[in-house]
């Protein structure tokens, strides 16, 4: 069964050609405290039997600059896939657009509507702040998915975006940080359009658990939600505290139960689909 990561982060220890210079000038803690960089990333992800990563920008760490990801992309492409960060609010944003997935080889880009933390600073006014509407336009029409780390009350917005941009896939950072206890994770729907998806992680975990008692009611609406074929787990290593092996563990034991296809669709098939991994994961069986 093809096992896809689809949230991890690498930090380098080569500071002189990999400077810090993080979003909002504070260094994430987590960044200091358990860094990996992408050979210790990769003995991890051997550990837990995953096959393929996906890279997500530590822009806690590096900003804008995608170097350190990129760099990796060129020489591991058969294992690793990039998702890279940038100024969605810069009158160059769809060029640097273009830069980092056309040129150095990203499959996708992600976007902070809100962060949970003072500081990390979110785009203007939100999601739809007229500013980013070139690259709305670029992602949509270039089908590039996009990683949204939001909160339950931005749903209405994204789903206001979705209707006007139909090429726009969307990937819910922690699940969108859903409602815990009302009767529907979302104020309004996200899951009838088909292109937004819900990556299941520690961090949506643990807060279910630490809020509500229990994580494995909130998986199960995410899945009534979006489907099988719309729900990713991501281990979100480093920064959550663990082995990748034992966060791995700790989403798929929130997992209602599913058909092996299902399963199949949630471990790997559905990252294989949206980040065009479908040799890869043929090849794995």
């Amino acid at each position: 069964m093809f096992n896809v990561d689809t949230h991890t982060h690498i930090i380098s220890s080569d500071t002189a050609t990999y400077p810090a210079a993080p979003l909002g000038g504070h260094r994430s803690t987590w960044s200091q405290e358990r860094p990996a960089d992408i050979d210790g990333l990769l003995r991890e992800a051997d550990a837990a039997g995953v096959e393929h990563l996906v890279l997500v920008q530590a822009s806690t760490v590096y900003g804008f600059d995608n170097s350190y990801v990129a760099d990796q992309l060129d020489v591991r492409s058969d294992r690793l896939s990039g998702v890279c960060s940038v100024d969605f609010l810069s009158p160059n944003a769809a060029d640097d657009l273009h830069h980092w997935i056309s040129e150095r080889g990203f499959s996708g880009v992600r976007i902070r509507a809100a962060d949970g933390t003072t500081t990390v600073p979110t785009p203007g006014r939100g999601l739809d702040d007229e500013r980013m509407t070139p690259v709305w336009e670029y992602v949509s029409t270039h089908r590039v998915p996009v990683c949204i780390q939001m909160h339950a009350q931005h749903a209405p917005t994204l789903a206001d975006l979705l209707e006007r941009y139909p090429g726009l896939t969307v990937l819910l950072d922690h699940g969108g940080r859903p409602q815990l206890e009302a009767t529907t994770p979302y104020p309004v729907p996200l899951g009838a359009t088909g292109r937004v998806h819900a990556k299941i992680t520690p961090p949506a975990v643990l807060r279910a658990q630490r809020e509500v008692g229990s994580a494995a009611p909130l998986v199960t609406a995410l899945v009534a939600e979006f489907g099988a074929s719309n729900v990713l787990w991501g281990s979100n290593f480093p920064a959550s505290v663990g082995s990748l092996a034992e966060l791995y563990d700790l989403i798929t034991a929130q997992l209602p139960t599913l058909d092996d296809g299902d399963l199949a669709a949630v471990l790997g098939g559905n990252a294989a689909r949206i980040y065009g991994l479908a040799a890869e994961a043929a090849a794995t069986g």
